[in-house]
């Protein structure tokens, strides 16, 4: 264990003593990396930072239903489920796309239509230049870096605001179909309750009544005075002799039909509500302002970068050089 120790004080006794020696090469090499890197640093274009930051709502859309979930109210906050799938929308190729197109960033990231490689480099672009992020409290961060601090805001706020639209049409495209099938049922409980009201009020012009009102003409029967009122009273009764269940089934089903499409009118209510209503899924905690100062490129990190790297590069090469020096020497 000693001599372990001892070796490794020695070795770093050598180095120290190689580095020494080799001082004003070291130092000097780190110095003029350094000052290169600082000078380049101001070629860089600075880019401008603005931030918007958004909460989830809970629900995207209003229920009619009774036994709707509390948690579910427009006016509540989102969790961590809709603060994941708000930030899955906002890094969809929907986003993208109207931004992209809206603010022609094709030209301005200086890629050509006719590259083969378009979609690549817009893409790698994009998310260089605009980042989505859930912080620790649940909401939504929106960055967006640009040489123009006005239009970085400008696009960071464009997509706060496409949120709702990008997240309505999904809603829509899935919401829309299912209105359209809830609308055609309702429709066809409207048609066969007006068929069996016509049909109804045919017999009823044939004399068939009700069956509370079917088994008092018998009694009216026995009460009526004279031969023709007994005689209409007869044929009444033979009427609803011969049709009275057909008219009580007619009945029946009848009211079937309308207690079922007032039950249905609930879900016709909530389907038309989803697909026709635009509703505002976040929370704007902050919008994006126009940064009054670059946020890259930070030059004192490059620095600093610039000269440990350097340092350890050249005391590298050093090290190789002067083993290679030793070996060349024994052999």
């Amino acid at each position: 264990m000693e001599n372990k120790e001892l070796n490794l004080t020695e070795e770093r006794e050598k180095l120290l003593a190689f580095l020494f020696r080799r001082r004003k090469i070291v130092i000097g090499f780190t110095i003029l990396v350094t000052i290169a890197c600082y000078s380049l640093s101001f070629l860089i274009t600075p880019l401008f930072l603005s931030t918007a930051i958004v909460f989830p709502s809970a629900s995207s859309s209003v229920s009619f239903y009774e036994s709707r979930n509390v948690k579910a109210s427009s006016m509540d906050f989102g969790e961590e489920d809709q603060a994941e799938q708000l930030v899955q929308i906002l890094q969809s190729s929907r986003i993208r796309d109207y931004v992209v197109s809206k603010y022609d960033l094709m030209k301005r990231y200086d890629i050509s239509d006719s590259d083969p490689n378009k979609m690549f480099k817009l893409n790698n672009a994009f998310i260089g230049h605009f980042s989505f992020e859930r912080t620790r409290f649940g909401s939504i961060k929106i960055d967006v870096l640009d040489e123009d601090p006005k239009l970085a805001a400008d696009m960071a706020n464009a997509v706060v605001n496409l949120i709702d639209t990008v997240k309505n049409q999904m809603i829509q495209e899935r919401a829309l179909p299912a209105f359209e099938i809830t609308k055609r049922k309702k429709t066809q409980l409207d048609i066969e309750i007006q068929v069996l009201l016509n049909k109804m009020d045919s017999l009823a012009k044939l004399g068939v009544v009700s069956l509370d009102v079917r088994s008092r003409l018998f009694q009216a029967l026995v009460d009526s005075k004279s031969s023709k009122e007994k005689e209409e009273i007869r044929q009444k009764i033979d009427v609803n002799s011969n049709f009275g269940s057909l008219f009580d089934g007619l009945e029946r089903s009848r009211n079937e039909k309308i207690s079922k499409l007032e039950d249905f009118k609930v879900a016709y209510e909530q389907a038309e509500s989803d697909a026709s209503t635009n509703f505002s899924h976040k929370f704007i905690v902050q919008s994006a302002d126009v940064a009054d100062r670059k946020d890259q490129p930070k030059r004192l990190i490059l620095t600093l970068i610039a000269a440990v790297g350097s340092f350890i590069f050249i005391v590298f090469c050093l090290l190789i050089i002067e083993r290679y020096r030793e070996l060349k020497s024994k052999a």
